[in-house]
């Protein structure tokens, strides 16, 4: 089973969001996202000033198997990029939650992340998807 942290919310397209003590979101792919693509080697952030709706294309994840669209789960400015990721788009692999995030940005509405999956709710979606 995929590795689901109780504290993040979920989309349906694989997207995790931790809101910040700051009010910020951050966002990247879950566990399980990273494990179906396999290898990373290369991702695409957004541009920092970049407004985005919530469920718009926003990045790119390249693997050895394919590349993949990151959705924005909420709407927004994006405000800082993981622009570590150029180098080392492996990290999204080794630390999915943590060094792997995406990018950060400042919600227009909480209520976008009211809407997403919690961990419980995001596990049941994954089992349901492999049946």
């Amino acid at each position: 089973m995929s590795n689901i942290p109780v504290e993040l919310k979920y989309a349906k397209t694989h997207e995790w969001a931790r809101m910040n003590d700051d009010g910020s979101v951050t966002v990247g792919i879950s566990d399980s996202a990273q494990d179906q693509l396999g290898d990373m080697v290369f991702v695409e952030v957004p541009e920092v000033g970049q407004t985005v709706d919530a469920g718009e294309a926003c990045a790119v994840v390249e693997s050895v198997k394919a590349a993949s669209d990151v959705y924005s789960p909420v709407a927004g400015e994006i405000v800082e990029v993981n622009d570590g990721l150029a180098d080392s788009p492996e990290t999204v692999n080794q630390d999915a939650y943590g060094g792997g995030w995406l990018f950060r940005m400042k919600p227009g509405s909480a209520v976008d992340l009211d809407a997403m999956m919690d961990s419980e709710a995001y596990a049941g979606f994954l089992e349901a998807e492999d049946h």
